[in-house]
């Protein structure tokens, strides 16, 4: 029974590791990873010079085919999109294109269309390119024919390859009413942020079916959070009952540089109170069947890629529905219709709110809106990976490295399972002694496995031998290991992260392969001590395991790589040391 229960265990590590391995070998491939979803199909890109802004305006239309989002705030986003164009529609077609405002603060660089006071760029500019180290990649910086890595992220952007932009207007009973396509007026001011400055603010106003909007745009200093202020005063003469859009729209496509070795979630994504933090794939959209939340006074719609995010975040107690559309092929929007009050003649309404564009930086995303910082998705064992985040970026500030601070976050790690593992390798010893007359056993019984089960239970409980003593601290270790793989593939502060000399950067797979190598060489080390299966099958499964995690690790984010390196050294020490105390024991006194 123990030796088919070990079998069993074997059986099943490998079969995990083949299939883990499989997976990285899929997605490399250009495949979609089996835990993920199937990338959206390519976009048919925007002609170059062609607008931006598609048709999904919201109109008071109420028959299907007319709308693309909800014609009053009590209205549900049933209606279909327009039928789309080749080049998105301006609003203005006779009109000559108008240049963008371009502003500079210490963080972004964002570009504003005067058509629509539409934010249709933003390059962040603390956050470089990460190098490529693919043979493609550094073919490419060899020849010239890739731009050097330390060009700013651009995460909004509009070009013949990508759509995605951050929309706001009104809408109401006037189809007329200021929107996302409208032209608008902008008001002179500075357009870099100055020395001694908190804010950087920029004003843009449109007059249409007798309302005036005043759409204020205020970047303050060190922060990736926009204050948007939209200003409504109604000019005309009679009373009129306005309500305000926030959407973000996108093609469906993966970001440019994105990672053909591992999966990550790129899509909107929504949060309510009371339905938390929720994933709306881009096919759900596709399909209209998107599952949004109710109604209500509170949360926040994103879109969100590897690393980055947009989100528009209302104040918290204004009423607002929210609503998810394509747009035109594989482009979608996401957004929220907010009501506001019924304005009489010369009466102004305000609303203001926040437009996140930039890293998913924790701390920061929790100070702008409740459940942001879930953007930051570590999966089903988010409530582990948020305590081994807060203990490695605790060590970072003390040692100023987040790579020091991994190799010191595993000593932590081995320190607390230290008593499994010393239970485990006295195990593994005695099993390393037995092992001569384990094989005498398995001669004397030969194929009569029933027999041969029995005699070597009889062994282990003279032995005083756990058969499962090896395995348990493994079985410990796993859910650490997986949140430990979210943690650096999910947080934005191991992007572009050095450790020492050939790793420069802990997010992405070790550009050398020198990790690997040697994590491999210390898995045979220990291969080697350990007592060796009576099974033969058994043995040359154990025999080839470290060559399977070592092609495994080809595709791991260094940082991780590293984590098990130093924790492989530190288990040998661990090991030696028991063994060692074995020996002493044995001595006579």
């Amino acid at each position: 029974m123990g030796t088919d229960f070990q079998r069993t265990i074997l059986w099943v590590f490998f079969g995990m590791s083949l299939f883990l391995l499989w997976d990285r070998w899929l997605v490399h491939s250009g495949k979609p990873s089996i835990f993920g979803t199937a990338t959206a199909p390519q976009v048919t890109a925007p002609a170059p010079g062609a607008s931006p802004v598609p048709s999904t305006v919201p109109s008071p239309a109420a028959t299907p085919g007319a709308a693309d989002v909800p014609a009053s705030p009590a209205a549900a986003p049933v209606a279909a999109p327009a039928a789309p164009s080749a080049v998105p529609s301006t609003g203005t077609p006779s009109a000559a294109k108008r240049p963008p405002v371009v502003i500079e603060t210490d963080v972004i660089r964002a570009t504003i269309d005067p058509d629509g006071a539409v934010l249709t760029r933003v390059e962040l500019l603390k956050e470089k390119v990460a190098p490529d180290w693919t043979v493609s990649g550094l073919l490419g910086l060899v020849t010239g024919k890739k731009d050097e890595p330390d060009r700013p992220v651009v995460l909004l952007d509009v070009n013949p390859q990508r759509v995605y932009v951050a929309q706001s207007g009104v809408v109401g009973s006037d189809p007329a009413l200021p929107n996302h396509r409208t032209p608008f007026t902008v008001v002179e001011g500075p357009r870099k942020l100055e020395d001694g400055k908190d804010a950087l603010v920029v004003t843009l106003v449109a007059e249409s079916g007798g309302v005036r909007l005043a759409k204020t745009y205020s970047f303050p200093r060190g922060r990736y959070d926009a204050t948007v202020k939209h200003e409504l005063t109604n000019e005309g003469p009679a009373p009129v009952t306005p309500s305000l859009y926030m959407q973000i729209m996108r093609d469906g496509n993966k970001p440019e540089g994105e990672s053909a070795l591992y999966y990550t979630y790129t899509g909107p994504v929504v949060y309510t109170d009371q339905d938390k933090f929720k994933k709306i794939e881009f096919s759900a959209i596709e399909k209209n069947k998107p599952e949004l939340p109710k109604a209500s006074k509170d949360g926040w719609i994103g879109m969100i890629q590897h690393y980055f995010v947009t989100a528009w975040v209302p104040k918290e107690g204004e009423p607002r529905e929210y609503y998810a559309r394509p747009v035109e092929k594989n482009l979608y929007t996401i957004g929220m219709l907010q009501p506001l009050a019924s304005l009489a003649p010369q009466a102004t309404v305000t609303s203001t709110a926040q437009l996140y564009v930039g890293p998913q930086d924790q701390d920061a995303l929790a100070k702008v809106a409740p459940g942001l910082d879930l953007v930051v998705d570590y999966g089903w064992l988010t409530f582990l990976a948020k305590p081994i985040f807060w203990l490695l970026k605790f060590l970072h500030g003390i040692v100023g490295n987040w790579g020091w601070a991994i190799v010191l976050l595993t000593v932590l790690i081995k320190a607390a399972f230290y008593p499994l593992s010393a239970a485990s390798y006295r195990s593994m010893a005695r099993m390393k002694e037995v092992t001569p007359r384990m094989m005498k056993l398995r001669e004397q019984y030969g194929d009569d496995k029933q027999k041969l089960n029995t005699a070597m239970m009889e062994l282990y409980k003279t032995e005083k031998i756990n058969p499962l003593g090896g395995c348990l601290p493994i079985l410990v270790q796993i859910p650490v290991f997986i949140s430990l793989y979210w943690v650096l593939l999910a947080s934005v502060e191991m992007r572009n992260a050095p450790w020492i000399l050939w790793v420069q950067d802990l997010a992405t797979p070790d550009p050398w392969l020198i990790l690997p190598a040697i994590y491999m060489a210390l898995m045979w080390i220990q291969y080697k001590l350990n007592p060796t299966p009576p099974d033969p099958v058994q043995a040359k499964v154990m025999m080839f395991m470290p060559l399977i995690f070592g092609v495994m690790f080809f595709f791991f984010p260094a940082g991780l790589v590293l984590y098990w390196v130093v924790n492989q050294v530190l288990s040998l020490a661990q090991q030696w040391y028991v063994m060692k105390q074995i020996e002493n024991a044995k001595k006579p006194g």
